[in-house]
């Protein structure tokens, strides 16, 4: 047989190596057998819908907590939803990157608001921030309502104020959306589909 020197030490040094790991009582056998722990075995499935456009791509989020009273679970993986109907477990960059934006330093968590002159931003809590919103929209309602045009003919009508909607959301809850806009008197409706 012809080798080389470089062949010789090659073949020399993987000899040593595996006698030294066998001598060692390394045997790739048990190593093998031995079955790899799931990462998600230990975590709770929930199923949800991309936040980020109107194509509403189903998302299977895994969180790890043991749902004790005090214990706080945390979503470790995100993937799409081969069940979906609509993305049948596709998701686009944006989708793919949702635990990115869960997980974000620089993701709003709590209602906040700045008063008028302020630089600050002050932390308010959700009733606040509701009974703020209510109390702005009946303010501009009543300050700027049309009930009729000039012709005389009832129109009630509330130009001032429109209403964004979420692409996402569900045909019941976009339909229930729109009557309660169209009740008010809101005539600027739009989707975020349609941004």
């Amino acid at each position: 047989m012809d080798m080389s020197r470089r062949q010789f030490f090659r073949v020399s040094g993987a000899g040593l190596a595996g006698s030294s790991l066998a001598a060692l009582g390394f045997s790739p056998a048990p190593v093998l057998a031995e079955t790899r722990q799931f990462k998600l075995a230990r975590t709770t499935e929930t199923r949800s819908t991309c936040p980020y456009c109107s194509v509403s791509c189903g998302l299977i989020m895994y969180s790890l907590g043991d749902k004790a009273k005090n214990v706080k679970s945390t979503i470790i993986h995100i993937e799409g939803d081969p069940d979906h109907p609509v993305s049948r477990g596709t998701l686009c960059p944006k989708g793919a990157g949702v635990l990115d934006m869960i997980k974000s330093e620089n993701r709003v968590k709590f209602p906040q608001v700045r008063e008028a002159g302020s630089s600050e931003w002050k932390r308010i809590t959700w009733d606040e921030a509701l009974t703020r919103v209510a109390r702005h929209m009946k303010a501009d309602r009543d300050a700027n309502f049309i009930r009729t045009n000039a012709a005389g003919v009832t129109v009630n009508r509330w130009n001032t104020t429109g209403l964004l909607l979420s692409s996402a959301a569900s045909n019941e809850t976009g339909y229930l959306a729109v009557k309660v806009a169209r009740g008010l008197g809101m005539v600027a409706l739009d989707t975020q589909a349609r941004i």
